[in-house]
């Protein structure tokens, strides 16, 4: 079974604030609470005092002892404990590629190919310009509904450039418009955009779906709904259709978190293979 190792352990002390003793903002009553309620693990044990007392040192050695399902529910806990604390107090990440890192550790420990493995051969991201392109998907609010739709269309092909998807703009087939392409893990994908005042329906999720279906059987398709999809077309769109969902809080959610766009999609198209689902949020994909 994947064990933790010495450099994983270095990026769980720097994302969960470790090097000085301590673990996130826990006192050592809620550290202990902790545990208790989400892990049924009594961390004041002795046994996990073997290499020091303080809280940091006792999740330490906690984590190299523990099997790899419970160091993965471990990391995935104190990450979401981290991540509602932090979002309480409105403060920005500090560490460089956070959830990112973190994800790597836990795919490996699943006994999965760790998501660095399947970006290495991808271009470092510009992260202060990925930073601006939050800034301008915001600022879209203020524009009027028509122009807006077409700007929408345009700052998605300069994402998928940023994240070396080879976007192409909109084109018009006969009998249809196709607000672009782009290329990923060798894959060509056709987009849908819309940014309307409601979420998307069955209508929009079918005609789309008609459009997939008519081009190359390896044709797939993402349909991004700024206002999201409702509940009751994606239950009638039903299972294992040839797209994958996206809407603006996934975007934001991307931006925000140093998630590589590419890598949403790419774990969106693994979910939808695994469970027939064509939308899930990127915090039920990422940790949360």
């Amino acid at each position: 079974m994947p064990k933790i190792r010495p450099i994983d352990m270095t990026t769980i002390d720097q994302i969960f604030g470790m090097e000085s003793g301590y673990v996130l903002d826990f006192s050592d009553r809620t550290f202990a609470a902790f545990f208790a309620d989400e892990l049924n693990i009594e961390i004041d044990d002795e046994a996990y005092h073997a290499e020091g007392s303080s809280k940091a040192k006792r999740l330490r050695y906690f984590l190299k002892q523990a099997n790899a399902d419970l160091a993965v529910r471990t990391l995935r806990a104190l990450w979401e404990y981290r991540e509602a604390r932090r979002l309480q107090r409105e403060a920005d990440e500090t560490v460089t590629n956070a959830q990112g890192r973190l994800l790597d550790i836990i795919e490996r420990l699943a006994g999965r190919k760790p998501m660095s493995e399947t970006m290495a051969m991808r271009p470092a991201y510009n992260w202060p310009a990925i930073a601006e392109m939050r800034q301008q998907l915001h600022a879209l609010t203020d524009y009027p509904p028509q122009e807006r739709g077409y700007l929408f269309e345009g700052f998605l092909k300069s994402t998928f450039d940023l994240f070396g998807m080879r976007a192409r703009d909109p084109f018009r087939n006969r009998g249809e418009q196709i607000d672009g392409s782009f290329e990923l893990a060798n894959e060509v994908y056709l987009l849908e955009a819309k940014w309307l005042n409601t979420p998307v329906g069955i209508g929009d999720l079918h005609a789309f779906h008609g459009k997939i279906e008519q081009k190359a059987a390896w044709a797939r398709g993402l349909f991004i709904s700024y206002s999201g999809f409702s509940q009751d077309g994606l239950l009638a769109f039903g299972r294992g259709k040839r797209i994958v969902c996206m809407d603006g809080f996934d975007l934001d959610e991307a931006f925000r978190r140093q998630i590589p766009v590419s890598s949403v999609i790419e774990q969106k198209v693994r979910r939808a293979a695994e469970t027939g689902n064509c939308f899930v949020s990127v915090r039920d994909l990422f940790l949360e």
